[in-house]
């Protein structure tokens, strides 16, 4: 569906630096470093999803005693490399929460491997991991993949294949081969199968419109819990300016480069929406949410940056598409994406991307890294939004689930932040130089996220696992 234009400004109100809105707030402790953005808000940390974690099971596909003329051969110790892989897998699983059902002994000849399936289906599983460890074996591994059952699978090759020997198992569906060298690959392939199930267990409150629903969402499990947008302001009423509120305004406004238009008391009814976000997610059991927050006097904008900084889901508009993608890309990625409305640069043959918040901690929730930002009006010409400055030169993937079945992908890099004035539009405004596009003007979707970092393949990757279409930007 398409969405309404963001109102344009034409003007800037009075404006307040650091100095003085730390006079008429109060300087906190809290707010005399960059890290009190973190410590001013650990009062209301994000909640994890609850529900238990994901089985995974893993297997070893290989003879017991490898033959000198094979591959890899007798110049390798493939005990020693599946205890390596099995070592790598063990601290992966203990850092992504997954518990692991390993198989020890290798899996030698097509008896073995049925006998394997059959048990396999026996028990609870998430996902299937297999490590394909002999040049000789693909054919049992096909077999495998072909009667797994509905399983996603992930297969791991470490130089044990040649050119064509795995492409009829890569065409299974469900099933993605990781043929690398690299053995720290296998945290992301377990890492993809975990994503599947986390989707599925995972609650996202939408605030749109007046019912209260719920759905569970195609294919990817998520659910959406619907509430009346006017829960929103109802909670705001019953949040006062604590202590904790205004030292997490006192921190946005202490690490801002710089306040342009918002006033103190703006500052701080845009820290209480961090709180009126906490307290609506606790409430409904939710790891998550989207509201319909277009126009709004005080704007979510530094509340949904907060979040996002997290990997908590903020998604505006109650947009359920950019919501679902800002969630996949949390899980997968440990970072979170930019939600905005693209425009085209038809003189240069860019797309720029603006809204009215983003994350600061483009590198992932667990960095240190947090990019330089503004502290700016909303589209009302109220508010306190965000104007982040994101890093010229840097790798940006552009993605979005258009429906649980289809996602956009395109990359690109950042070519500049476009400065408001003499440009009006919302207040962050990344211009990306995107490969392969003949005209950005034609570019698919509406709210894709921009996010930090090469990984156009590993969105492929777990497209593939999880079968959903991909189609270019």
């Amino acid at each position: 569906m398409h969405q309404p234009p963001c109102f344009r400004r034409t003007a800037c109100g009075p404006k307040i630096r650091r100095r003085g809105f730390l006079q008429v707030v109060g300087a906190s402790a809290l707010a005399l470093q960059m890290d009190a953005l973190d410590s001013a808000s650990s009062a209301f940390g994000a909640e994890a999803p609850s529900g238990g974690r994901p089985v995974i099971h893993v297997a070893f596909v290989r003879p017991q005693q490898t033959p000198v003329v094979s591959w890899p051969g007798g110049q390798t110790d493939v005990a020693a490399q599946q205890a390596l892989f099995a070592q790598t897998l063990s601290e992966a699983a203990a850092a992504l929460d997954v518990e692991l059902q390993a198989r020890t002994e290798p899996l030698e000849n097509r008896e073995q491997i049925d006998q394997y399936l059959t048990q396999f289906k026996q028990v609870p599983a998430d996902g299937l991991l297999v490590c394909a460890m002999e040049l000789t074996q693909w054919a049992d591994i096909l077999y495998l993949a072909q009667n797994r059952g509905d399983v996603p699978l992930v297969i791991y090759s470490n130089m044990t294949s040649f050119t064509g020997h795995m492409l009829p198992t890569r065409q299974v569906p469900g099933t993605y081969v990781g043929a690398t060298p690299d053995v720290s690959w296998l945290a992301f392939g377990l890492r993809m199968l975990g994503t599947i199930w986390r989707m599925k267990h995972t609650r996202l409150a939408i605030l749109a419109g007046t019912e209260t629903n719920e759905v569970v969402v195609p294919r990817l499990g998520t659910t959406l819990r619907y509430l009346p947008a006017a829960r929103f302001d109802e909670e705001l009423a019953q949040v006062a300016a604590t202590d904790e509120v205004r030292a997490m305004a006192d921190a946005y406004a202490q690490a801002a480069q710089e306040i342009v238009e918002p006033q103190a008391a703006e500052i701080l009814d845009a820290a209480r929406n961090y709180v009126v976000c906490k307290r609506i997610m606790e409430a409904e059991q939710c790891q998550g949410l989207a509201f319909a927050c277009l126009g709004r006097s005080n704007p979510v904008c530094m509340a949904f940056s907060r979040l996002l900084d997290e990997g908590v889901v903020a998604g505006c508009e109650a947009d359920v598409n950019a919501a679902l993608s800002m969630l996949l890309t949390q899980l997968l990625f440990g970072r979170s994406g930019f939600i905005q409305d693209p425009s085209a640069n038809t003189v240069s043959n860019t797309l720029i991307g603006a809204h009215c918040t983003s994350p600061t901690k483009l590198e992932g929730f667990a960095q240190p890294y947090r990019a330089p930002y503004k502290l700016r009006s909303y589209h009302t010409r109220t508010g306190a939004s965000m104007q982040v400055l994101w890093p010229e030169g840097r790798e940006v993937t552009v993605m979005q689930l258009a429906g649980p079945d289809q996602m956009i992908l395109g990359s690109g890099r950042v070519v500049s932040n476009v400065a408001q004035p003499p440009s009006g539009c919302c207040r962050t405004a990344v211009e990306v130089a995107l490969e392969g596009v003949a005209d950005t003007d034609a570019c698919k979707g509406f709210h894709q996220l921009f996010v930090l970092g090469s990984l156009e393949r590993a969105y492929r990757a777990y497209c593939q696992l999880a079968g959903i279409e991909v189609v270019h930007i």
